[in-house]
């Protein structure tokens, strides 16, 4: 197993570096931002919040701290990485919604949205179940990878093209709890 070297200027991961990118500050700052605005949005509403694992539990779990309005959840597991950097392009669902979704506002959670090949799919098939409305928010958003025409309706940060890591973000399935995120050093 690799031994994971961590400095306050960065983390080593094998032949890797991982330098500061996001603060812990930073995201604590603008996720009471979102849960604020996403309160306001559904006043009078009961929305129901679906996380897509793995990614998106630390991010969920402190949104949902934030959230001022009566709410529900449930998650969803889809791949569409394993273990690689790069998405594969195949979308498999490992786990389904428990909820029934019909008639009910809805908010997608996601960790990162990179070419959107997964929210365009979620959206495709959860409309399926006839909710009142989708909407996505998503922490992390790469606006100039989206190759699929979506919208993601609350967004936490906006970042280049970059392999990041950290606050639920993984690499190989490690490094997801890490407070702050990393970005892999040119």
């Amino acid at each position: 197993m690799d031994k994971v070297v961590h400095d306050d200027d960065f983390i080593q991961v094998g032949n890797e570096k991982f330098i500061p990118m996001i603060s812990a500050e930073q995201i604590d700052e603008r996720v009471k931002q979102l849960g604020e605005q996403i309160s306001g949005d559904y006043v009078g509403k009961l929305p129901i919040f679906i996380g897509v694992l793995n990614g998106s539990f630390m991010f969920m779990s402190d949104l949902l701290k934030e959230i001022t309005i009566h709410c529900e959840m449930d998650f969803m597991k889809l791949s569409s990485y394993g273990d690689e950097k790069i998405s594969s392009g195949n979308v498999k669902i490992l786990k389904e919604l428990n909820a029934d979704i019909s008639e009910r506002n809805v908010i997608i959670v996601e960790d990162i949205v990179d070419s959107g090949l997964s929210i365009n799919y979620i959206n495709k098939l959860l409309s399926e179940y006839n909710p009142a409305s989708i909407k996505f928010v998503s922490f992390l958003v790469k606006p100039n990878s989206i190759k699929y025409n979506v919208k993601i309706d609350y967004i936490g940060f906006e970042i280049s093209d970059q392999f990041v890591i950290g606050y639920g973000l993984d690499y190989a399935q490690k490094y997801r709890n890490l407070k702050s995120i990393y970005k892999l050093s040119e």
